[in-house]
């Protein structure tokens, strides 16, 4: 695995996918589906002896090269060979299909197997395997209903894989818990803007229509807020915080809070779980996290 940027992208990926196939994975420090899958892949690169390579770019450090592949949504994996991208995916897939996936691609040959000792100091492994983890959170929803903790990491495994459908069904059980509920109210908040950008259609255009709507009136807030629920929807996280930060310092109060509400329903989202500490210990807080909470308090409360 190698960190790809502007300067060596030529020689690490366009030159040496003349020989072997590169897989260039899209990802950002603060996205949770990319430390999901990250580990997955540098366990595959291992697993498949040399078969391919694996190239890892900050889409948040490196705009110009997520740009160039026009990388929307991260995590995103795209595959080169001969120079050239030939297929992609996005989301933080299974290892089960990202086998399937690789093995459509590259040459035959055999597949090594990995100890587990390679990734465990890094706390991957088998909790790495996200059909595991997802199959282990539905059975402590099932046998404890009330976990509401459980369920909202259920939830939200759900939806970082891209199963919509089954968490639309799974959400309908405690839709009417939301209102009082923070973990329940930012998963209503993703599925509105997921289904927004399904009604969008071809979500480019649709931003440079908003692009351009905002440009000739910078309080257009439908214009920005839709924006933000755009980015929500592929996962840009930060980029939607930014545009509901422009909501809130022109006007706090619009559409009943509403831009405040997603704000903080997008910190509940992307905020990892807190490690066990000693008793008396304060864990440690995300340092995005930490930072969009400073920016929401000085907003709000200036």
């Amino acid at each position: 695995m190698i960190d790809v940027n502007l300067e060596n992208f030529e020689t690490e990926v366009i030159q040496a996918s003349m020989q072997t196939p590169v897989l260039v994975d899209f990802w950002a420090p603060w996205c949770g589906p990319c430390q999901t899958l990250g580990p997955i892949l540098e366990k595959l690169e291992v697993a498949y002896g040399g078969r391919f390579k694996l190239a890892k770019i900050d889409s948040d450090q490196q705009q110009q090269l997520a740009a160039m592949f026009g990388v929307r949504s991260i995590p995103t994996c795209v595959l080169m060979s001969q120079g050239q991208p030939v297929d992609g995916f996005m989301g933080a897939l299974p290892e089960s299909q990202l086998r399937a996936f690789l093995d459509k691609h590259l040459p035959e040959g055999p597949v090594l197997p990995v100890d587990d000792a390679l990734s465990t100091e890094d706390g991957a492994g088998e909790d790495d395997d996200l059909q595991s983890k997802l199959e282990r959170l539905e059975k402590a929803v099932r046998e404890q209903p009330d976990d509401e903790k459980a369920r909202f990491a259920y939830l939200r495994l759900l939806l970082e894989m891209g199963l919509e459908d089954e968490a639309r069904a799974e959400f309908a059980t405690v839709a009417t818990l939301a209102d009082g509920s923070l973990r329940y109210g930012a998963i209503r908040a993703w599925l509105e803007a997921l289904e927004v950008a399904r009604q969008a259609g071809d979500a480019n255009a649709r931003l440079q229509e908003l692009d351009a709507a905002i440009a000739a009136d910078k309080r257009d807030f439908g214009a920005r807020y839709q924006r933000a629920q755009l980015l929500l929807a592929h996962n840009q996280w930060t980029q939607a915080m930014d545009e509901l930060l422009e909501i809130l310092m022109r006007d706090r109060h619009w559409n009943e809070e509403r831009a405040r509400k997603t704000y903080v329903a997008i910190l509940e989202i992307i905020e990892p779980p807190k490690p066990p500490v000693a008793e008396g210990q304060i864990p440690p807080e995300d340092p995005v996290v930490a930072s969009y909470r400073r920016r929401l308090s000085s907003v709000v409360l200036s």
